[in-house]
């Protein structure tokens, strides 16, 4: 299982605690320095079953320096996977892969049901 994580972020660093807490094994993966590929995001995301939007870390100031609620629905499926691409602090984190699943964000509910 790879999660894709931002050290700095509280949310990441409690999705990592509660991972360690019930003994998953997991690769990390820092989201900044190893941003994911346009062919990973797009792989994850038809996995995910999730729209597009929920991919963007629409919190975060990259995200609201660029402009991008107003941006995002002018653009097409692929510029947005592109865009996401470019930067991994656009990425809603923790991004969790598994062998047939995705989760994005931390929902500890939904982690308890599909981790184990």
């Amino acid at each position: 299982m790879l999660v894709l994580v931002y050290r700095k972020c509280s949310t990441c660093q409690r999705a990592l605690k509660w991972l360690e807490e019930h003994h998953v094994k997991f690769e990390e993966r820092p989201i900044a320095e190893a941003n994911p590929s346009y062919e990973e995001l797009k792989q994850w995301h038809q996995l995910s079953g999730l729209p597009l939007k929920k991919f963007f870390n629409t919190s975060g100031l990259l995200y609201k320096e660029m402009g991008l609620k107003d941006k995002l629905p002018e653009l097409s499926e692929e510029e947005q996977l592109r865009l996401l691409a470019t930067n991994g602090m656009l990425v809603k984190r923790p991004l969790v892969v598994g062998d047939d699943f995705v989760l994005v964000g931390f929902k500890e509910a939904e982690w308890e049901e599909r981790i184990k």
